[in-house]
């Protein structure tokens, strides 16, 4: 009788890249050189590699095929107007702007829209939005609802803003600080965690009544239509399409990064209705990104773009693509590892400060956790959480640590299959139980600003 308990690739391999275990004696030597910093290490020294789902998902051959066939002309290009409509035709939105990922342009619309002591509301800011609101002297302001803190609450929808929290961040700042409002889908740094049509709307209406515009931080919004599709009453008969419509409908633009759903490994875009702020964006678009048909991607990665969002829509690729991910998570689940539920939908987040319960915060036990499992099995994951957002209080001089301390592990689209999760299952529940071995660590370097990219550590013998 055939078993359907495990996700079943919706494709066929045609081509392969071949990867290598390294020894332990490697790994060490690969971890001291780096300054034990996972960004730090070559990507030929890692085995399972869920650093991060962005920029690394496997292109259909429908993909490289319009690379084949792509226009590189410098203005005006056949590929651009591929990928504008089929922007538009998902999105909904008048303009479109094209840029070589998300962050240029958050960089864009932050620099455009921001002056010193701004804030920008948002269910939970990812580091490079918040680094980009700081960078101008502004306050990356997180309003999520408070069950999003809570990692053994099953509930279905633990990216909602807080409603009442946003309408007494506005009544308290006033609407002149508040350039506009944003909301990631999903939550990333919360887990992975969807947000609900309902909160959609709601989060709209109060935008609309204080007059403020409303972004969305757009980068996994197919996996978001998927959930508000399977667990959000009367969305269960309509298409992925049409719940992403209507998603965007309630909002007045977005940034992306299309190195996640859109299935590229380099792309971004902003999408808005305003024409006059499109313009102004535009011509800072034109001094750092390029002329406005390309905004810094080659004509290749726009034809690939304009077919993989389309792709990202697929059902059958959705149900799959989440499938997996909640398969890892069972399976950490049912070896007892602790991890944030429900699993997400592009990671499996584990609990770091649960898993090495005996390092104090200012130790960084998701780092040191990240750092383990690649000394371990030649897994690289990511820490989300001391290193990467904790602040120094500037009136006390004392650190703020964020309320979740976890390790991502971030499964590129269309990669790795059933196996691979099996291996870093087992591999993660190795460490488990012998987790009291792995020490905590220090920071000997780290810049102003996306710390966690190029700081450098000691460990704490």
């Amino acid at each position: 009788m055939l078993k359907d308990d495990y996700p079943i690739e919706p494709y066929r391999v045609k081509v392969v890249e071949p990867i290598k275990k390294t020894s332990r004696e490697e790994r060490e030597d690969v971890l001291n050189k780096a300054g034990f910093n996972i960004f730090n290490i070559p990507a030929e020294k890692v085995y399972i590699d869920f650093l991060t789902d962005s920029g690394i998902s496997a292109m259909s051959d429908r993909q490289w095929a319009g690379i084949m066939v792509a226009d590189e002309s410098y203005a005006g290009a056949k590929s651009f107007f591929h990928f504008e409509k089929a922007v538009k035709r998902i999105f909904g939105f008048k303009h479109v702007l094209p840029t070589h990922q998300g962050r240029a342009a958050e960089r864009i619309l932050f620099e455009t829209v921001l002056r010193e002591g701004d804030y920008i509301p948002n269910n939970i800011h990812f580091d490079t939005t918040q680094a980009n609101i700081e960078y101008r002297k502004a306050f990356a302001v997180n309003l999520v609802a408070d069950e999003a803190f809570d990692p053994d609450l099953k509930a279905d929808f633990k990216g909602n803003m807080d409603i009442g929290k946003l309408e007494n961040f506005i009544a308290e700042k006033g609407t002149d600080k508040i350039p506009l409002v944003m909301m990631t889908i999903t939550n990333n740094s919360g887990g992975g965690q969807p947000v609900s049509m309902d909160n959609i709307k709601k989060v709209s209406r109060i935008c609309k009544k204080h007059k403020l515009p409303f972004f969305f931080d757009a980068c996994r919004f197919a996996e978001n239509a998927y959930y508000i599709k399977t667990r959000e009453k009367g969305y269960e008969n309509k298409s992925i399409l049409e719940i992403a419509r209507e998603t965007f409908s309630y909002a007045d633009g977005a940034t992306m990064s299309s190195k996640k759903d859109a299935l590229v490994n380099m792309g971004g875009f902003l999408a808005l209705n305003d024409g006059d702020l499109a313009e102004r964006l535009q011509n800072l678009l034109i001094i750092t990104e390029g002329f406005p048909t390309y905004g810094g991607m080659s004509g290749r990665e726009l034809e690939a773009l304009a077919i993989g969002i389309e792709e990202g829509l697929d059902e059958d690729y959705l149900a799959y693509r989440i499938g997996q991910v909640r398969y890892l998570g069972d399976l950490l689940d049912r070896a007892g590892v602790p991890i944030y539920k429900p699993v997400g939908g592009h990671a499996v987040y584990i609990l770091a400060d649960r898993f090495l319960s005996y390092l104090p915060r200012d130790q960084y036990p998701g780092w040191a956790l990240s750092v383990a499992l690649y000394r371990e099995s030649g897994i690289r994951a990511v820490e989300i959480g001391s290193v990467m957002f904790a602040k120094k209080d500037e009136k006390t001089g004392e650190m703020i640590f964020p309320q979740l301390e976890l390790v991502r592990l971030a499964i590129p689209r269309r990669v790795y299959s059933v196996s691979h999760m099996h291996y870093v299952a087992d591999a993660v529940n190795s460490l488990y139980k012998k987790r009291e071995q792995i020490k905590g660590l220090k920071i000997t370097h780290q810049s102003p600003h996306l710390r966690h990219f190029t700081a450098r550590f000691e460990e704490i013998k």
